[in-house]
């Protein structure tokens, strides 16, 4: 079995610590760096429910897309929530490592996950990296449907191709109107509306859509919008990085056992359809 810190190696290779943003915090979290691994656990979120899970897969590693501790701490006791995931993950001798923004970036990264997940042909990314002279890396892609889908055939397809959840998939826009081309971005995009009206697509697939962003998009363009919860979009990733990480142990001989969590994370937990009244009028496609 490969010590933690072959691992981390390999890991650091598939998703460099250096391109992750300044504001992330990724990496080991906790753990011996000479322990051996043999089960992994791979999650979106280092939440106490995929803590246990970790546990009950007897695994050495959890490897999460999501940060632990995105800004500083004083205190790392059980009585906090953050605090009893670390004590649960040391008493059991299972180490964190976080791979964020840097697996954001990745070729492949969450959005090539994301793309797959919908059956969408990747073009490129959405915004390239700088120093990437083959133009592969970056935030989010651009895509192509194998064939054209009105947006409300879409959104369905969206819905039934990724993880339920509670929210399950919202559309803005037209339903009627016809869309080939597709951005999508795994997490939170709505920072990049500005960006995905400059690639000329039909529609945008992301999560966490606020509403002054969304109407503004809405008002700017006939874009598309598909709005799905933040752990559905980026959960294709897990299964993505397990394969890279099956991958690199089968070229070393190292056995390893890799397992996707499929613990719903998300933390909305109910939908109610609030339905329309008959005094009240759908805007339609902007002016």
């Amino acid at each position: 079995m490969p010590a933690l810190s072959d691992v981390i190696q390999a890991l650091d290779a598939l998703w460099p610590p250096e391109r992750a943003e300044q504001w992330d915090a990724v990496g080991l979290v906790c753990g011996d760096p000479s322990a051996e691994v043999n089960r992994v656990l791979v999650a979106v979120d280092p939440v106490q429910a995929v803590a246990a899970e970790a546990v009950a897969f007897n695994a050495d590693l959890l490897l999460t897309h999501h940060p632990l501790y995105l800004r500083g701490t004083t205190t790392v006791a059980a009585d906090t929530f953050k605090g009893r995931v670390v004590h649960t993950l040391i008493k059991n001798d299972i180490a964190l490592h976080v791979a964020h923004t840097n697996a954001d970036r990745a070729d492949p990264g969450v959005s090539d996950a994301l793309a797959g997940a919908l059956g969408l042909r990747v073009l490129g990314p959405l915004v390239p990296d700088p120093d990437d002279p083959e133009g592969r890396r970056g935030l989010g892609r651009v895509c192509e449907l194998p064939e054209a889908l009105s947006l409300a055939a879409f959104a369905q397809h969206t819905a039934a191709s990724l993880p339920a959840t509670a929210q399950g998939v919202r559309a803005g826009g037209d339903p009627d109107m016809m869309v080939r081309t597709v951005a999508v971005c795994g997490g939170s995009g709505d920072s990049l509306f500005d960006t995905v009206r400059a690639a000329g697509v039909d529609a945008y697939v992301t999560a966490d859509l606020r509403h002054h962003p969304a109407s503004e998009a809405r008002e700017h363009s006939l874009l598309g919008l598909v709005d799905a919860a933040h752990w559905a979009t980026e959960w294709p990733w897990c299964e993505q990085a397990a394969a890279q990480l099956d991958a690199v142990s089968e070229r070393h001989g190292w056995e390893l056992r890799t397992k996707v969590s499929r613990t719903v994370t998300d933390p909305w937990t109910a939908h109610a359809s609030s339905g329309l009244h008959h005094d009240y009028e759908y805007s339609g496609a902007p002016n």
